[in-house]
């Protein structure tokens, strides 16, 4: 009955139209009351769950990338964009796609690479006489590759909400030929949907251009190989080189791209501090709810159900698939993580998937939610800066699903997709 209780709320929350961190509290409380448990196990949980040391990656990374939002590196990394792709067929499309990456990597932010990729280039892109909706999917779709970048908060709330099993190193490993292949299919789709609307292509402005604007996106895009050389190497911890990548973006934007104004600095302090309170606040509550589902046994129950389909391993990766979707739909992208990975772990390495390579089928799930209405962040965002109606959007959006499912199924079921580089360190 308890079980029942702690589910129905929390689906029933969602239902009304509850923000989820809301949801998955009442859901809780109302579990823990029903038991006849003291309410200070709940806040016992939250403060256990948010006392992690490791959790002082996350206002890092999120500082860094707002920083490098409000200093001006987009800009940059647009232009570099459009002179080494902006000649192609449909060539402001295949900007959007390498600049949402290259921000995507400074940044480790879906929604943030929209924001900042989408403000400018969206406009641009329907001067040019290039569809809305073709705008705003080349954007959100692009933008999801930032989940799958060094700077990613998401992998550290994953690597925790797996307990342990996955190290922020191996995550970083993981993640980059999944980007790479995301990024090619976003690139190809991207093209081949310009070619059949018939849009026009770009000037090659020369090379000399492209080093130029190359050289002066470079320092911004720098960031990434502090990061990934610094926890790699093994000279500082991921919390180290999120506070390094802090200062490095301080000086960077104040001193050599003299372009982060004081104004704009409280703003990125403003917007990390608030981001940093709602992700920090949902891990604690989502600490309480993944503790009451591993008590009554949830992902034994989901795993026996499953067992009852099919015993064959590709036929159960599918399968989580499906249900990992299917809550990304509701879900946003933290919240997803810490709901479904006690779930769903347990299930996927019983069938010989590695922990790793589960890290980043999660991850794309989640960015799948982020372009799923009701929910999807990332989605609703690029629709409001390209002014087009939702429905507008959703009817063009297939291509992009298309291509975005594709690379789910390949990093799911060719596990040297997520585990090559790894395994190359071992």
């Amino acid at each position: 009955m308890a079980l029942i209780i702690l589910c129905a709320t929390f689906v029933g929350g969602l239902v009304l139209g509850m923000p989820v961190i809301f949801a998955i509290g009442l859901s809780s409380i109302a579990t823990v009351l029903y038991e006849g448990l003291p309410l200070a196990v709940v806040f016992q949980r939250m403060a256990s769950g948010m006392g992690t040391f490791s959790f002082l990656t996350i206002p890092f990374f999120i500082f860094t990338g707002e920083l490098m939002m409000y200093g001006g590196i987009a800009d940059r990394i647009i232009r570099s964009s459009k002179a080494m792709v902006g000649h192609v067929r449909g060539g402001l499309g295949m900007t959007n796609v390498v600049a949402c990456t290259m921000f995507g990597g400074v940044s480790g932010s879906p929604v943030a690479d929209v924001s900042a990729m989408g403000s400018a280039l969206i406009p641009l892109m329907k001067k040019e006489g290039i569809d809305a909706d073709y705008a705003v999917n080349v954007t959100t779709y692009s933008s999801l590759v930032g989940a799958l970048m060094p700077t990613s908060h998401n992998m550290i709330i994953y690597s925790l909400a797996a307990g342990g099993l996955v190290s922020m190193n191996a995550l970083i490993m993981a993640g980059a030929i999944p980007a790479l292949i995301l990024t090619v299919a976003n690139v190809l789709t991207a093209y081949f949907v310009a070619r059949s609307r018939g849009y026009s292509r770009g000037e090659f402005p020369g090379w000399a251009e492209v080093w130029r604007s190359l050289a002066a996106a470079v320092p911004g895009l720098f960031i990434i190989v502090i990061i990934v050389g610094g926890i790699l190497s093994g000279v500082f911890t991921a919390a180290e080189a999120g506070a390094v990548a802090v200062l490095y973006a301080l000086l960077l934007t104040i001193f050599v791209y003299r372009s982060l104004s004081f104004e704009n600095f409280l703003k990125a302090v403003a917007k990390a501090t608030k981001t940093t309170g709602v992700v920090l606040l949902l891990i604690g509550i989502s600490t309480m709810f993944g503790y009451l589902m591993s008590i009554y046994g949830v992902a034994d129950m989901v795993g026996e159900a499953l067992s009852h389909v099919s015993t064959q391993p590709w036929v159960i990766f599918i399968l989580v698939n499906i249900a990992l979707f299917i809550f990304g739909i509701f879900l946003d992208m933290a919240a997803h993580i810490l709901v479904c990975t006690p779930i769903f772990l347990p299930i996927v390495t019983q069938y010989g998937m590695d922990p790793v390579q589960f890290g980043i089928i999660v991850l794309l799930n989640s960015t799948i939610g982020l372009n799923t209405p009701p929910v999807g962040a990332a989605f609703y965002l690029g629709c409001a800066i390209g002014e087009v109606p939702v429905s507008k959007v959703i009817r063009s959006i297939w291509p992009f699903m298309v291509a975005l499912w594709t690379t789910l199924m390949i990093v799911t079921l060719i596990p040297e997709t997520s585990m090559f580089i790894q395994d190359l360190f071992r």
